[in-house]
Formats: C-alpha cells, structure tokens, sequence
C-alpha cells in the first residue's frame, strides 16, 4: 500500500528464560471486492507512479495463497515490472 515508501522491518523473536512473551497478531482484511494496492495519496507526483499492481482483495487471496512463486516472494510476484520481465 504504500508503494515502496515505508518498509517493514523484519521480525524476529528473542526466547529469555526468564520473562514470559506474549505475542499479538492483528489483522486488517478489506471487503473481497475492495482494491488492494498502492494508496493514490502517495502516487500524487507525476515521478512516483505505481511499482505494485491493484488487485481486487478476492484475487489477492487467491494469488497469494496459491504460492505459485517461483523461487520469488510474493511482494515480488506483485511489482509491475515483473510483468514486464515475464
């Protein structure tokens, strides 16, 4: 969603003998007729067009959950110049 802008760090996990962890996992999921991709208020200047394609939240899913990858990561499969690449 945010078009390459904000990225996510990675996420990794500390076991300590001593302290209990609690983890939370939250989602958010938009209606399965809701496009998904990079949010038009960061694609306002001509020089920052879409890097990531839209999709309808239902083909997504699908696409994601099918991992038909190819050695690449999701986040990969869904840059446009993959397409391009292909």
């Amino acid at each position: 969603m945010s078009n390459g802008v904000y990225n996510s760090i990675e996420h990794r996990a500390t076991v300590n003998t001593t302290k209990e962890r609690i983890s939370l996992a939250m989602f958010f999921n938009p209606e399965l007729d809701a496009d998904v991709g990079p949010a038009k208020s960061l694609l306002t200047n001509k020089g920052d067009p879409p890097l990531y394609k839209t999709l309808v939240m239902e083909q997504y899913l699908k696409d994601f959950f099918s991992r038909k990858l190819n050695g690449k990561t999701f986040l990969e499969k869904m840059k446009i110049r993959n397409d391009e690449e292909s």
